[in-house]
Parts: structure tokens; C-alpha cells; sequence
């Protein structure tokens, strides 16, 4: 028997209102791939993610996750199912340490639950595992810097830490190098591709060299609906892709 896929999305369905934003995706993303999901703005990919991963509920359809139907759990609850999500915009504790963000988001992973008894330099699994993750992500000179005083790279190189330290296999990131030049582009790709190793990837991206990079697959998500998925090659050569999304001077590039 087969292994169930990492997800699953059978005719999801989002609506605000009379607004239809997702008219019935249908997607399988297979354990260990990294998937791409492209397409122009307004095409529904944050709304996308907010369903997935539960910020916002489906108006109808399901998600299953590594087999197990999640739709109608929390987002906490699908986080403990191993399933972690970044934002377009970065979110990170501007107040507190390099070492102490990654350190509160290992903490619920480890089993811990809040106590005023737990005093966190006690922890030791916690700092260990933070220490792991602040490795490699590559700010181990920053550990003791306050978040919000970092650059623009290195704040979303810390998210994509947090992403990652409670030990999620599927990770959902949106926009992962937005506002990036391109040597932080690159830089961020490297990462992306050394934490990601082993784990199940789903990211919007509107850089195509990122996404023709990176990806294994790719899905193409127009007014609500996945248009295609294929390989990058596949993507590339579709002619319904092109003159919807691409334009042909992109299969030349």
C-alpha cells in the first residue's frame, strides 16, 4: 500500500460573502516534495494557505493532512499534526532574542505547557533543540540581537526558523523571498533547500527563479482554480499556462 500523500485538498471552497475565491481546488502533494503554487495576484494563494492551515475555515470541501482529515480542527490543533506556516509579512517576536524566539516555539512541541513553575533556563531540550535550529539558519552571531533590530534577510531567515523548530513535516511558505535582492534571493533558496531537506514544502512564490529552482512540481492557481500542475518542464511548456500566467517570452528566459 501506498503512503497517504502529505495533503490532500478535495473540492476546497472559500467565499466571503457573494466573493467566491476558491471554486473547488482539487491538489495532492506527495510526502517529501517541494510544490510550488504560482499564479497572478488575486488568484486566491494566501486564501489558500489561510484554509489549509486552518487561520480560516473552508466554506466547503476538506484537507487532509498525512491521511487524517483535519478540516474543522484549529490551527493550533493541525500544528501539533505537524503542519507550520510562514506569512508574506514576517512575524517574529521584535522584542525578544534571536535564541528566544526559536526557543518559545520549540517549547509546545516538547511537551511543554504554560507553568509559572517551568522556568525556561531549565529547559534544557529547548535551548538544545533552539540551538540545533539557530545553527542552521546561519545566525548564531546574532543569538543574543533582538529580533526587530535585525535586517530584512535575516528577519525572514528567523521565521523560516520558527517555522521549523517545532519539528513540523509539512511546511507552508508564503512568499518566502518577497522583497529580497537577488543575492538574498539566492541566499534564502540555499536555506530553504538545507532545512527543508526531508520535508514536505508548499510555498507561494512570485519569483520564477525561485520557483523553477526549487520546485519539484508546480501548481498554477487562477481565479480560484488549479489551472495545472506538472514538473517545471511541464509548467513551462504549457501553452494554456503561458497565455494565462507565464506570457511566452518567459519559455525563452
Amino acid at each position: 500500500m501506498s503512503a497517504a500523500p502529505a495533503l490532500r485538498l478535495s473540492g476546497l471552497c472559500k467565499s466571503f460573502g457573494n466573493a467566491v475565491i476558491l471554486k473547488g481546488v482539487e491538489l495532492t502533494i506527495a510526502k517529501g516534495e517541494r510544490h510550488a503554487i504560482i499564479g497572478p495576484n488575486g488568484a486566491g494563494k494566501s486564501t489558500l494557505f489561510d484554509v489549509i492551515s486552518a487561520r480560516l475555515p473552508a466554506s466547503s470541501g476538506s484537507v487532509a493532512l498525512n491521511g487524517e482529515d483535519v478540516s474543522g480542527l484549529g490551527p493550533l490543533a493541525i500544528h501539533r499534526r505537524g503542519l507550520s506556516r510562514s506569512f508574506q509579512i514576517t512575524n517574529i517576536f521584535p522584542s525578544l532574542t534571536v535564541f528566544d524566539n526559536l526557543r518559545c516555539s520549540v517549547l509546545w512541541s516538547l511537551g511543554y505547557r504554560y507553568s509559572f513553575w517551568n522556568r525556561l533556563a531549565r529547559l534544557r531540550d529547548a535551548r538544545e533543540r533552539a540551538g540545533e535550529v539557530l545553527e542552521q539558519i546561519g545566525l548564531q552571531r546574532r543569538r543574543e540581537t533582538l529580533a526587530g533590530v535585525l535586517s530584512y534577510a535575516e528577519q525572514r531567515a528567523l521565521e523560516i526558523g520558527i517555522t521549523i523548530a517545532g519539528g513540523a513535516s509539512v511546511l507552508l511558505l508564503d512568499e518566502p523571498t518577497s522583497g529580497m535582492s537577488r543575492s538574498e534571493s539566492d541566499e534564502a533558496v540555499a536555506l530553504i533547500r538545507k532545512v527543508t531537506a526531508g520535508k514536505t514544502l508548499v510555498m507561494v512564490e512570485h519569483d520564477m527563479s525561485v520557483v523553477f529552482g526549487l520546485a519539484d512540481r508546480i501548481s498554477v492557481l487562477v481565479y480560484g482554480q488549479i489551472l495545472a500542475t506538472g514538473t517545471p518542464a511541464e509548467i513551462r511548456a504549457s501553452a494554456v499556462v503561458q497565455e494565462a500566467y507565464l506570457g511566452k517570452s518567459f519559455t525563452h528566459a
